[in-house]
């Protein structure tokens, strides 16, 4: 079994990509279509990494960052925006809640991964 990635984003094709690059990576991934469902979800799991969209319904990255960062079990894990904003305002507001790394989409195969490897091995 891999490590175990819980990914968060509103867009269902969005998630079928980020999920699929990351099992052909060898990663086991959770699915979440929000930062509220993302929340619930995370609880009772053994998740070693969350990557998280930035604008979402109900609850969004920054906020799910928050209270992510806010359980104990997940203080330190690696926590990565995978969103469409870069300003720089948006990044520093995202690394003052707790973001470990920022990517901007569209992604790349090959650049989700790096960063999945460098964080989980």
């Amino acid at each position: 079994m891999g490590k175990l990635i819980m990914t968060a984003d509103d867009s269902a094709s969005m998630r079928e990509m980020i999920s699929f690059t990351l099992k052909n990576g060898g990663y086991d991934v959770i699915e979440a279509e929000d930062g509220r469902d993302a929340l619930s979800k995370i609880s009772g799991t053994e998740a070693h990494m969350l990557i998280t969209d930035l604008n979402m319904p109900n609850m969004d990255g920054i906020e799910l960052i928050r209270k992510v960062r806010a359980l104990p079990q997940y203080k330190y894990i690696p926590i990565i925006m995978l969103t469409t904003e870069s300003q720089d305002e948006k990044k520093m507001a995202g690394k003052a809640a707790g973001a470990s790394g920022w990517i901007v989409k569209p992604f790349r195969s090959e650049q989700l991964l790096t960063i999945a490897k460098k964080f989980l091995n």
